[in-house]
């Protein structure tokens, strides 16, 4: 393992320990050579189950001691990538993917990574599906790309009709995404596309307080006694009629939706999905703590404030941002809806 030597230690109030950041990255390119990567200047990881892709930003100094760091070809578009990092070599694998891109920019080399996504943006055969389901749209997709990947799907929406013309795996995905409001995500180490309603997949469970392990916040708590909220969804059926459905407070913001062709009782799943996230009194905002506790996407977190104890509560996290610098190592978590 390679430490990051020039990074100023983190320091956990908790206990006052002084932990040294350690880090770990290797490359596999296409013909199965393995790389470790020996420097590093930043490195940023976004992971969310409102992003179909989890990323990562790997940063290195254009040039040591005046010598241009040259890969000679070892690495390049569609490496595959590992990612870990820690303290005190205890290292937990926070990304595994595949370079999309290396770029040059403001005196730094730059190498773009992107999860299991990045296999899925080629095309697939142009289709036309009916009836069908949003499983079985992933699954074409996944059967003309890469049938080593399986479904994992409990959001049960339903098409009269799907049609697939000049699109890539991506795109389909995409528009599924879209239209369903569904959150879809790899599993690039476990080979699985999870396809769930939003903010119900769960993961593991993690503790936070004010006092000693948020480092900075922006969490506002935001009670919507006074919000209301009415989500319509439109579809135009295969005989060109169009049909609504809605969820919520008749009077309310309305946020409309335009999908195509469901049955009515899939276009109340997605309406009432997209409810869920608009009507739900907590915090709002993120909030910044150390590479410890691990904290992934679908975990639950308990937020804790000593000082205004009421509003202790269990909240779904949403997104991830864990990056490395010479600023030490930092996670900004961004909870979703509370959860209890």
């Amino acid at each position: 393992m390679k430490p990051l030597k020039c990074i100023t230690p983190d320091q956990k109030k908790e206990d006052n320990r002084v932990l040294n950041i350690d880090w770990y990255i290797e490359f596999k390119n296409t013909e199965g050579r393995r790389y470790q990567l020996a420097l590093l200047a930043e490195c940023e990881i976004i992971s969310s189950v409102d992003n179909l892709a989890d990323t990562a930003t790997i940063v290195l100094p254009e040039a040591v001691m005046n010598d241009p760091i040259n890969f000679e070809n070892k690495i390049g578009r569609g490496t595959e990538v590992l990612i870990k990092m820690g303290y005190d070599n205890q290292l937990e694998t926070e990304f595994v993917g595949f370079i999309q891109d290396i770029t040059n920019s403001d005196s730094s080399l730059k190498i773009l990574c992107e999860d299991a996504l990045f296999l899925f943006r080629v095309g697939v055969p142009d289709v036309e599906l009916k009836p069908t389901s949003v499983t079985s749209i992933a699954q074409y997709v996944i059967d003309h790309i890469d049938a080593s990947y399986k479904v994992e799907c409990n959001f049960d929406v339903n098409y009269e009709k799907f049609i697939i013309h000049q699109a890539t795996g991506y795109d389909v995905l995409k528009k599924l995404q879209d239209e369903t409001k569904a959150n879809i995500y790899f599993d690039t180490v476990n080979k699985v596309l999870h396809i769930h309603p939003p903010y119900i997949q769960k993961g593991g469970e993690v503790f936070y307080t004010m006092q000693k392990n948020i480092e900075n916040s922006s969490l506002e708590y935001n009670n919507k006694l006074d919000a209301k909220v009415e989500v319509i969804v439109e579809s135009t059926d295969v005989k060109g009629n169009v049909k609504q459905v809605s969820a919520g407070t008749t009077g309310g913001d309305k946020m409309t939706l335009k999908v195509g062709a469901m049955d009515e009782a899939s276009m109340q799943r997605v309406a009432d999905a997209e409810l869920i996230k608009h009507s739900s009194a907590g915090y709002e905002g993120s909030f910044d703590t150390w590479l410890v506790p691990v904290c992934k996407p679908t975990y639950s977190a308990r937020i804790k404030d000593e000082d205004y104890p009421e509003k202790t509560a269990w909240y779904y996290v949403k997104s991830v941002t864990t990056s490395l610098s010479a600023a030490g190592g930092k996670r900004t978590i961004t909870p979703g809806i509370k959860l209890s």
